[in-house]
């Protein structure tokens, strides 16, 4: 499977986001949105009114990561809004998973689900087979440029075995310091999702086209390596 780019907006040029997204329309694959409320996380970013101001300007899949303690505040708002994919929490819906997982398809829209790096890939057994894609979080939530937690990587290789052992379809996306120093690491453990923000791509040069170039080559050397490694 080819590697998938979502780019995470919180992170992007918010003066140029016209300019920002027409770029992004023809190299990323998702546009990763990330709505939290400061109480789940200490940090405010985004909102389904953001969703709603750059839907009609881009015709990408709008990957919705809810940061809150109560999706359901939530979930008619962004698929309102003109989310695709919308990625609770699992600690903060498992209590009613199968009745906010049922909620988002009767919207018309995917389910995923996110796992902070504590909760363990068991947390979601009951209903994994009916999600779209699982976020495995590399990085404890709320705030960009964390480091790496190595950890994770065990969690990714396990999500990976039970796709291949029981032929699910959900991807595997990983969020938090994805950039040039782990994506070896990570392709390698079998992520097929990343999200990149600060380090991964809109640092990287202040021309965001540049930047996405700069991006693909580190990317390209990564898949590379694991190519002559195998």
């Amino acid at each position: 499977m080819r590697t998938k780019i979502s780019p995470s907006l919180m992170c992007m040029n918010l003066m140029e986001i016209k300019q920002q997204l027409a770029i992004l329309n023809s190299r990323a694959d998702f546009l990763h949105v990330d709505i939290m409320d400061g109480h789940y996380v200490k940090n405010i970013t985004l909102s389904p009114f953001f969703i709603e101001q750059i839907r009609p300007y881009t015709p990408l899949a709008i990957d919705v990561h809810l940061m809150v303690e109560e999706p359901t505040d939530f979930i008619e708002a962004v698929a309102k809004a003109g989310a695709d994919y919308i990625c609770p929490h699992a600690e903060t819906i498992n209590r009613d998973a199968f009745r906010v997982i049922n909620q988002i398809r009767a919207l018309g829209k995917k389910p995923g689900v996110v796992l902070n790096p504590a909760t363990p890939v068991s947390f979601i057994h009951h209903y994994i087979h009916l999600l779209d894609k699982i976020t495995v979080m590399t990085v404890d939530p709320g705030y960009a440029g964390q480091p790496f937690i190595p950890e994770m990587i065990n969690k990714i290789a396990e999500l990976k075995a039970l796709k291949e052992q029981h032929g699910y379809t959900w991807l595997i996306e990983i969020d938090g310091s994805c950039n040039q120093k782990t994506y070896t690491t990570l392709l390698d453990a079998g992520a097929e999702v990343l999200i990149v923000g600060t380090s991964g791509l809109f640092n990287l040069h202040a021309n965001l086209e540049t930047a996405w170039d700069d991006m693909m080559v580190n990317i390209a050397q990564a898949q590379s390596a694991l190519r002559e490694s195998a």
